[in-house]
């Protein structure tokens, strides 16, 4: 099996872990260390794609790129961005502050959306 089937799995469950993790957000003990473990383990995933293929040598030649390799990156990057956004919103809604809860719920299904378009601009991006 190689590494870029691996690393496809490991996405498809991040993102099933996601959908459950999401499904149980009315459930504040079963949300909260989903999602704790879902963004864990995909940062965790990227770390081993950087390790493995080098991956921010190629981003950063984004002018010879192929432009679903840019996307995908700028999707990837981005929901990263959102997860760190939904960490500090989170643990202001744990502490307390129910005047974050809309704010964390856009960043929510913003890094969703954003997570959902990494994985399907992946098969594309992987594609030889």
């Amino acid at each position: 099996m190689t590494s870029a089937v691996v690393f496809q799995i490991q996405s498809f469950l991040v993102y099933s872990l996601m959908v459950f993790g999401i499904s149980k957000r009315k459930q504040r003990k079963i949300h909260v260390p989903t999602m704790i473990a879902v963004l864990t383990w995909d940062i965790l995933l990227i770390l081993q794609i950087e390790l493995n293929r080098k991956a921010v040598e190629k981003a950063v030649k984004a002018l010879v790129n192929p432009i679903i390799l840019n996307v995908h990156v700028s999707l990837a990057v981005s929901s990263v961005v959102f997860y760190f956004l939904l960490i500090y919103t989170g643990k202001k809604l744990l502490a307390g502050d129910k005047n974050i809860r809309a704010r964390h719920r856009l960043f929510g299904w913003t890094a969703f959306v954003l997570r959902t378009l990494t994985l399907i601009t992946s098969f594309f991006a992987v594609a030889k």
